[in-house]
């Protein structure tokens, strides 16, 4: 994982593991892989892992087995929240980007619908 310089590291792991959850390769109910195994995954400091692993579990994304670690929640309206939040802080991006490239909304509109049509032709 490749870490940008203008967000702190711990929320860019918070975003790692979102992305992980909700794309099925972390799933609901199951433990994630140890603070140390993380920090080494990831080539940080397991301060700076158990940080963000802190915030998913206040936030309830996480749960802690006392002595077994950390799983992931089975709250599906949890998780579904959380994709929502994900998808429209893309989606914001990708707006911001287009309208400060004088993109008006219509035309971002316009250009992914036809962007979608002919990606999808082969369906």
């Amino acid at each position: 994982m490749e870490f940008k310089d203008n967000i702190p590291i711990y929320l860019q792991i918070k975003q790692y593991l979102y992305r992980q959850i909700i794309t099925g390769k972390l799933k609901p109910g199951k433990k994630i892989p140890s603070v140390r195994e993380l920090a080494v995954e990831l080539t940080v400091n397991v301060n700076t892992v158990q940080r963000a692993l802190q915030q998913m579990n206040f936030e309830g994304i996480l749960y802690t087995k006392r002595g077994e670690g950390n799983f992931v929640t089975e709250d599906t309206t949890l998780l579904e929240k959380t994709k929502r939040e994900l998808i429209n802080a893309e989606l914001d991006k990708f707006v911001h980007s287009m309208n400060s490239l004088g993109v008006s909304d219509e035309q971002i509109l316009k250009s992914l619908s036809e962007y979608l049509k002919e990606e999808h032709s082969d369906d």
